[in-house]
């Protein structure tokens, strides 16, 4: 019988056949159950698809939550993978190797040449790169960062007039950080203290002291959280664990103001956003000059899926960080920032960022046609920019997910009721035609499993 184009099989051996029964059972018994995952084991991929165990396909939409820019198997970052595994994986920070600060170069460049406009924060001379191994560690460590800068703005004077005394006195005073309701930061302490989510956060209260959390786009209460004891701001230019939701330019504008007004660094929080996922190269892009952060931080697609975090920081951060003040072991091994330079090299093309803008506005497009019935019920809206999209629904997305996955597409929920939709980057128009309309048959679906229910 002919196979549908959505569930198409590759010819699986019977070895890799049978793996899957036992992978599920040695997760069950050996791993941690910190994942609800369905049950089904993923072999390899290949451009915008990946396979499982017993031959099926899947049109990938999540890219290993927006890590994947390139697709699975891209062959030029896997011949990097193979060459450089024969050379030298990992040396330390102990001493130098030749791929950390060639990536580092390469950001701080490509950053500066992609928004001339640029003249504050990160874009001033001067700006320095940390290498970590993931978004929470470069999150972590740009908290460590705005902490001992605090430090350094009492020391040095440079409060204003009317900060109080108490603060003027104390230097560990000015240690508040603040996040925004909706933010994602990450699963370790200081990152999940800026999480301001119930799910993640109250098992493991007490979290670190001085974090508060205010709402997202409100510029009043940003106002009156950001204060003279706050040293740190960290926010996402474009939420997407919150349910895909864009910060307003006014909101960010004043939050810069604000930040420079009591003597705090803007983080901006770029791991899922930035490298190409909104259509520009960081999200920040689309704001203002007068927007332009001290410090970001970038992860998920830098390396193509092998782990790699970093923190760009702007020179009045990288002034006050001296020998001894962060380190990591793995963190700028040679293997994943030289894959993190091709991947670089392949994002900031115009053309590039061309396709994924025009991605995006096809997804939309289609997606708007075919949801268009069930809008206001099955459907709250669409939204997002480039490849960074999301569909809100009115009840629990889980089914629509599972319908999708029947379908040969695989998604990842959200904040919100929201599917996020996060393919590669270079996924074909075709292809993202072909998620759309996987799409709108499972909201079809769904609204009629919903009418008879």
């Amino acid at each position: 019988m002919k196979q549908s184009a959505c569930s198409r099989l590759y010819h699986a051996t019977p070895a890799t056949a049978m793996a899957s029964p036992k992978a599920i059972d040695n997760t069950e018994k050996f791993m941690l159950n910190t994942y609800a995952r369905p049950a089904l084991v993923l072999s390899h991929g290949n451009g915008s698809y990946v396979y499982d165990t017993t031959g099926r396909e899947y049109l990938d939409f999540t890219a290993g939550i927006a890590v994947t820019a390139l697709g699975h198997s891209h062959p030029e970052v896997a011949a990097i993978v193979a060459d450089q595994a024969t050379k030298l994986v990992h040396c330390s920070n102990l001493y130098h190797n030749e791929w950390a600060p060639t990536l580092a170069q390469r950001i701080v460049t490509a950053t500066t040449k992609a928004y001339p406009q640029g003249t504050q924060g990160i874009y001033a001379e001067g700006a320095r790169v940390f290498f970590s191994n993931s978004g929470t560690e470069a999150n972590e460590g740009a908290l460590k960062f705005a902490r001992k800068h605090g430090k350094h703005v009492v020391a040095a004077g440079k409060l204003g007039k009317a900060v109080s005394d108490a603060v003027q006195g104390d230097p560990n005073l000015k240690s508040g950080l603040v996040s925004f309701t909706g933010g994602f930061h990450g699963r370790s302490m200081g990152a999940l203290s800026l999480t301001a989510n119930p799910k993640y956060q109250k098992p493991f209260t007490p979290l670190i002291p001085g974090a508060v959390t205010a709402k997202y786009n409100s510029i009043p209460e940003m106002s009156a959280f950001v204060d003279e004891r706050t040293c740190g701001v960290i926010v996402e230019p474009i939420q997407g664990e919150g349910g895909i939701h864009a910060a307003h330019v006014d909101f960010m504008r004043a939050l810069r103001r604000r930040c420079d007004q009591v003597g705090a660094l803007l983080i901006y929080d770029e791991i899922q956003c930035g490298l190409g996922r909104a259509g520009h190269l960081w999200a920040h892009h689309m704001l203002p000059a007068d927007c332009s952060p001290d410090i970001v931080t970038m992860a998920k697609p830098l390396a193509n899926g092998i782990p790699i975090g970093a923190i760009l920081v702007s020179p009045k951060v990288a002034e006050i960080i001296h020998t001894g003040d962060h380190g990591t072991t793995f963190g700028g091994n040679p293997l994943a920032c030289r894959v993190g330079c091709t991947v670089l090299d392949h994002i900031n093309t115009p053309e590039f960022l061309a396709h994924v803008n025009e991605a995006g506005e096809v997804l939309e497009r289609e997606l708007s046609g075919l949801l268009a019935p069930f809008i206001g019920s099955v459907v709250v809206e669409q939204r997002g920019t480039g490849l960074l999209r999301g569909v809100q629904l009115s009840s629990d997305p889980s089914r629509l997910i599972e319908l999708a996955r029947d379908r040969g597409l695989l998604l990842v929920a959200a904040a919100n009721n929201t599917v996020r939709l996060v393919p590669p980057l270079n996924t074909s128009i075709a292809d993202i035609k072909k998620g759309a309309l996987i799409i709108g048959d499972c909201v079809k679906q769904l609204a009629s499993e919903q009418a008879t229910a």
